[in-house]
């Protein structure tokens, strides 16, 4: 199956959270303690007081808790009461007076320049005065940090619950795959034997030859077709073998598959795709009943594209004594597979002209 990007982390939820630390706290909350510390420098400068982003960001620590751990685990459960309660109130309530009362005491002997001493000072006297009661100093910085930071932890989660809705229809995807890939394997086992059975009862002097291309044909079937790809030269290989077991099962069809010209080195595609359609035409096609008929296969290649097709002449209509065959699987399983590892890069075109049943299909690398 193609690799998906888009299944890969994103990485924007990271750097989400680094630019509200940047603009937010290094930004609108250090000029909030620029403006609320009274200070005024003599010399024009962006930052004067660049200790003060420091003070900004350690005092916003405690919010970390919150939009990386609490937040999402009340949202995956869906409890978005105890979200606003515990979150809201209880733990950022007093969270942010017992860090911003932490931060000031760390930060008070280390002023720089001096004249921030009284401004840590200030917060560390309200912060122990209020820690332990209702009041709240900070009631705007605390809604401001309350909606930033729970954007944060909305982007966090949602990019989270994407990434396993993806990983679970990779996973169903790939449970997909195994089950179509087992499905063909005793159809196509189921076909091949009834052609020996055909040959053995003729007593065919092709039969032991017969019998070494079905075992190589199995071997590709059971063991390489396991792998999620393969490569194009190995897959055209399992291809001529088919075409030529089916030429001695029918020595005076015209029975071909050409790859003239075509780029095989270096692609690869997952295996058995194209056996459905050679089946299908092996299936129906006129030569059961008639020398006079043909399957002819070609596969070409061009810069990222693959392109196979398939005709086979048809009977005019089902002779009376042939058996009823059992049919539908083949066709119905490579457009399945065609959807799961080709979305919107392939085509199909199966139809009727002039009494030959052509299939097309293109694949878009």
């Amino acid at each position: 199956m193609q690799q998906d990007d888009a299944a890969r982390p994103s990485r924007f939820p990271l750097f989400f959270e680094v630019l509200v630390w940047a603009l937010y706290v290094g930004m609108y909350k250090y000029n909030y303690f620029m403006e609320d510390s009274r200070l005024h420098p003599t010399e024009r400068a962006n930052f004067p007081f660049p200790q003060l982003i420091l003070f900004a960001l350690a005092a916003t620590l405690y919010v970390v808790p919150y939009y990386r751990w609490l937040l999402p685990k009340l949202l995956r459960r869906r409890r978005y009461a105890a979200l606003l309660v515990l979150g809201g109130i209880v733990y950022l309530w007093w969270g942010i007076k017992f860090n911003t009362t932490l931060a000031a005491l760390a930060f008070r002997p280390l002023a720089i320049p001096p004249a921030l001493s009284a401004f840590y000072q200030h917060y560390y006297r309200d912060g122990v005065r209020l820690l332990f009661n209702i009041g709240m100093p900070y009631l705007l910085l605390l809604l401001t940090d309350f909606l930033a930071f729970s954007c944060v932890g909305f982007v966090r989660v949602a990019f989270e619950q994407e990434a396993r809705r993806r990983h679970i229809e990779k996973e169903h995807a790939a449970l997909q795959l195994e089950q179509l890939k087992a499905q063909l394997q005793p159809h196509f086992l189921f076909n091949t034997l009834n052609s020996i059975y055909g040959l053995s009862l003729a007593g065919s002097p092709e039969t032991p030859r017969f019998i070494l291309l079905l075992s190589e044909l199995m071997r590709y079937v059971l063991y390489d077709s396991g792998k999620e790809r393969i490569n194009l030269t190995d897959e055209v290989a399992f291809l001529e073998n088919y075409f030529e077991l089916e030429q001695r099962k029918y020595e005076g069809a015209r029975i071909q598959f050409s790859t003239a010209g075509a780029d095989l080195g270096g692609r690869q595609v997952p295996p058995l795709l194209w056996l459905p359609l050679v089946e299908n035409s092996f299936k129906h096609g006129r030569h059961h009943f008639s020398d006079n008929a043909s399957v002819e296969a070609t596969l070409t290649t061009a810069p990222g594209q693959l392109r196979f097709v398939i005709e086979n002449d048809m009977l005019p209509s089902p002779p009376p004594a042939s058996p009823r065959r059992s049919g539908g699987i083949g066709l119905e399983n490579i457009k399945r597979r065609l959807q799961l590892y080709y979305p919107g890069t392939h085509e199909l075109h199966l139809g009727e002209h002039n009494g030959r049943y052509r299939a097309e299909l293109i694949l878009h690398l």
